[in-house]
């Protein structure tokens, strides 16, 4: 298996009429890697996240929101060789919610810092009441400078924002389908079927994209790689996140998570609080 920890497929929706941020996230990592799941920070009560407990990734993170308004969420770059020596990219992310600086700010300073980390894609956010709602994304195999992004649909795996990916297309869908009828079904509802697309298994190939970005070692998986939810032996999606920010600023955040390294143990937490 790769050691490049290929992490979420995200999709997210910004701006809707009712809901600023609706956005569905998946964990893909090896199951023996240990983490804990998401709560508030023991250090920083204000910090919602999972946290990695890698050995010498400590502390770092894959998608985290703060009660004032910060929002981050990384994947991995697919790609056929990685650096055992780079920098932790979870640190991306956790380094954004600690900070005082805007996601701007932030996202035009890791642009220079980008090559220090082995290839990742990052979102940050400011969902601020008094300034308006900010969203940037960086892909360190991309555009320079960092994009901002309007109000819209996007999806985000282990290439480049929007790449087309033929499972990416399919959780799109899967996801529009949902959006359209969002306003119209209680949020508790929204959260399962947001669950559910995540944990779609449906193979989407061929797929020469995934096959020419991963080479040789994403052939013999590619099968399992290829899905929404991805199953393979020890490895795969191991978490499931949603989140919520409505136009009041309520939030919801929503984590299903697997225990023990079994498929068949599963754990689910869901976070409300209002943004400060």
């Amino acid at each position: 298996m790769h050691s490049g920890h290929c992490k979420p497929l995200l999709v997210s929706s910004c701006a809707c009429t009712l809901n600023r941020l609706i956005l569905a996230a998946n964990r893909d990592e090896y199951y023996r890697r240990p983490s804990k799941p998401a709560d508030f920070w023991a250090s920083n009560n204000e910090i919602l996240s999972g946290l990695d407990m890698e050995t010498g990734k400590e502390g770092g993170t894959w998608l985290g929101i703060t009660k004032r308004g910060k929002f981050a969420a990384l994947t991995n770059y697919l790609q056929p060789k990685i650096d055992v020596n780079a920098k932790g990219r979870g640190a991306l992310v956790a380094n954004f919610l600690t900070s005082d600086l805007d996601s701007f700010t932030y996202m035009k300073k890791i642009s220079s810092e980008g090559h220090l980390y082995n290839a990742f894609n990052l979102l940050a956010a400011d969902f601020n009441n008094s300034k308006g709602d900010v969203v940037y994304y960086y892909g360190s195999k991309g555009e320079r400078d960092p994009l901002p992004l309007k109000p819209g649909l996007y999806g985000l795996s282990c290439g480049l924002l929007d790449t087309p990916w033929k499972k990416l297309q399919h959780g799109k869908n899967l996801f529009a389908d949902i959006i359209k009828k969002s306003q119209d079904i209680a949020r508790e509802d929204l959260v399962q079927e947001l669950i559910k697309v995540m944990n779609n298994e449906e193979p989407q190939l061929p797929d020469t994209a995934i096959e020419e970005q991963g080479k040789d070692f994403v052939r013999p998986i590619l099968s399992s790689y290829s899905a929404v939810c991805v199953r393979c032996p020890g490895y795969g999606t191991r978490t499931n996140t949603i989140v919520l920010i409505d136009g009041e600023g309520q939030v919801t955040f929503t984590e299903r998570t697997m225990l023990n390294s079994d498929i068949t143990q599963w754990k689910t937490s869901t976070y409300e609080f209002k943004l400060q």
